[in-house]
């Protein structure tokens, strides 16, 4: 799981041009009749409009991207030496274009003033993140997951508005004894949370 960091103002612009559109790009289930914000991993990673205006018809993902676009933090060409680095860390070797559902929640946190947009990903499904660091407590007890099917508990240690740093406890003696480990924020669960690991 990655966690992106975009420009409020900058995926404002881009749905304000989606909503000023009428036709829209296309989808993998054919066509589409309503704005949307697609996430393009290739070039940079960067949020984008739906619509076509006219001045393109086709989503750029190897060529040359759009510096207008709403790139994540770390992971714009124009501006970050190795954001290439930073799209493997989150993506791995994924890239392509990805249709989302976020655009009305996004707008939400837009009109609330906030000044940044998270978004979640585990490179198939994207949703917006909205906790930040300072919603954890710590020295808190969470759920994270295990990797093997279950979760374990964790005492967090450690968090940044990205990742924790978490200690196993309560679980058995031989996972208790691990060192203290990085999780993404997201993966952290209210231990009455009962999200599916």
């Amino acid at each position: 799981m990655a966690i992106l960091k975009f420009s409020a103002s900058a995926v404002a612009a881009q749905i304000a041009h989606a909503r000023a559109c009428k036709t829209f790009l296309s989808n993998w289930n054919g066509p589409v009749d309503r704005p949307a914000l697609i996430l393009i991993v290739g070039n940079g990673v960067h949020l984008r409009s739906n619509g076509i205006d006219g001045t393109t018809t086709r989503i750029v993902t190897t060529e040359q991207a759009n510096p207008s676009f709403a790139f994540a933090d770390g992971m714009n060409p124009f501006r970050d030496t190795d954001w290439m680095a930073q799209r493997r860390m989150a993506f791995r070797d994924l890239t392509g274009q990805f249709y989302t559902d976020i655009l009305d929640d996004v707008q939400v946190l837009i009109d609330r003033g906030r000044g940044a947009i998270r978004l979640a990903t585990d490179g198939h499904s994207i949703r917006v993140f909205v906790r930040r660091a300072s919603d954890y407590l710590i020295g808190g007890t969470y759920e994270v997951p295990s990797g093997l099917g279950g979760t374990f508990r964790v005492i967090l240690k450690d968090a940044c508005d990205t990742f924790a740093i978490v200690q196993n406890a309560g679980n058995c003696e031989d996972f208790d004894a691990m060192q203290p480990y990085r999780v993404p924020l997201d993966a952290l669960m209210e231990i009455d949370d009962r999200r599916a690991a």
